[in-house]
């Protein structure tokens, strides 16, 4: 027995008593002070460089200094989604909830610690004004909700981050985009693909023209849809089906790839009759765009089939496929290109890149711009960007003819900087 009193081992501890050969001090580096009051932390690789890159520490900023968050709307994608992608989320935290059942909104604010003050309804929306701690209202509500709240917002002075599609109409996206411009309010849309790794990787491959020309590219994305009174099937909630719900992904992939804007588009809808849930929605849309430099895509979407979430661009010099490409994980990015060391063979690669929440990442970014001052990747004018497409779409299905656009000649006409983190 000793009087000494124990000594816990640590692990810097046992670091420096190994032989005395390390330090923990030795080997670990110190605390790096970045721009601004945050505190960074770097650690040594302890692989090869064989190994692939790691991304190190998440260095989080300190709750003080993170962006505060309404979030409006307490569906499925809230809670099943935005919620939880606050745990990953390295510039924001969660700080109010805005729902019509108050037991319920009680009930998600004690799991995710929102305070009672936190707790709105569509009545007292308007109150928001008088809560500095909430920065950014995200709108997670009915298509058709989108623009009377994102209005709403602006005029108490929050910045508005909004699920897509952006609106119902060109008119209501337009409505969106002005109200923030009058307020000084920033606009994002909730592109969340054009924030992931695989995806952002894709479209580098095709600005650096590493697939050649590009020349075709095809999307199927489709889910069957279940209970027929859900509001997506309402034409006044919803505006329309699969097309500007699901359908918007593969059309929003054929713009961000090729940076282009479509010249011409036609459009095929089909709804099976007597389905009593497709009475007012498309159940299925096909349709076909052109770009101008000649690039076309052509894509399906649907509400009743077995759930498919692919794509294939297609260039002179290679193709690039992703299976699935639209969910909220376990995406898969394939390559394939002539062999460098075998010229009659082809490589085929798959790149496999880290997959945190997608939503965290565009919400960090989100968060990032209003820190900074800096236009959003995903602004309001990308979304009414679609919306016009969208349009254009149903009525030449309706007039069974394609339907000309004017395209600006940029590219990447109606999106803001690349965001800062790649991967």
């Amino acid at each position: 027995m000793t009087n000494e009193t124990p000594r816990l081992w640590t692990r810097r501890r046992m670091l420096g008593a190994a032989g005395g050969l390390v330090t923990a001090s030795a080997w670990m580096p110190p605390v790096l002070a970045a721009a601004g009051s945050s505190p960074q932390v770097k650690l040594p690789p302890t692989f090869a460089n064989t190994e692939r890159e790691r991304p190190g520490p998440p260095n989080p900023q300190p709750d003080a200094e993170r962006v505060g968050w309404a979030i409006v709307g307490l569906g499925h994608l809230s809670l099943e989604e935005l919620l939880p992608a606050f745990g990953q989320s390295k510039r924001n935290k969660l700080v109010a909830l805005v729902s019509g059942d108050r037991a319920k909104a009680q009930a998600v604010a004690k799991q995710y610690g929102v305070p009672d003050k936190g707790l709105y309804d569509y009545k007292t929306f308007d109150r928001l004004k008088d809560n500095p701690d909430v920065q950014v209202v995200y709108i997670v509500l009915p298509n058709s909700m989108h623009a009377e709240y994102t209005v709403r917002a602006a005029q108490a002075g929050k910045h508005v981050f909004c699920e897509k599609p952006m609106a119902n109409t060109v008119a209501e996206c337009q409505q969106m985009i002005d109200a923030c411009k009058k307020a000084d309010r920033k606009l994002g849309i909730a592109y969340r693909l054009q924030y992931e790794p695989h995806h952002r990787a894709l479209i580098r491959m095709a600005r650096d023209k590493e697939l050649g020309t590009l020349k075709l590219f095809t999307a199927d994305n489709g889910q069957n849809q279940g209970e027929p009174n859900q509001w997506r099937h309402k034409k006044a909630l919803a505006g329309g089906g699969a097309l500007p719900d699901v359908g918007i992904y593969c059309l929003n992939a054929a713009r961000y790839l090729s940076g282009e804007e479509p010249i011409e588009v036609h459009g095929f809808s089909h709804s099976t009759p007597n389905d009593p849930r497709f009475k007012e929605v498309d159940e299925h849309f096909a349709f076909h765009l052109k770009f101008p430099s000649g690039f076309q895509a052509n894509c399906t979407t649907s509400y009743s089939t077995h759930e498919t979430k692919r794509m294939r661009l297609m260039g002179s010099d290679g193709w690039a496929d992703m299976d699935p490409a639209f969910s909220y994980g376990g995406l898969r990015l394939r390559i394939a290109t002539k062999s460098k060391a075998f010229p009659k063979a082809d490589d085929t690669v798959e790149r496999s890149f880290s997959q945190t929440s997608q939503f965290a990442r565009e919400m960090d970014h989100f968060a990032r711009c209003v820190q900074e001052n800096t236009v959003p990747h995903t602004p309001g004018e990308e979304g009414l960007a679609d919306m016009r497409i969208i349009e254009a779409l149903y009525r030449s299905a309706r007039e069974g003819r394609t339907v000309k656009l004017e395209a600006p000649k940029k590219l990447d006409a109606f999106r803001g900087p690349p965001p800062k983190e790649e991967g």
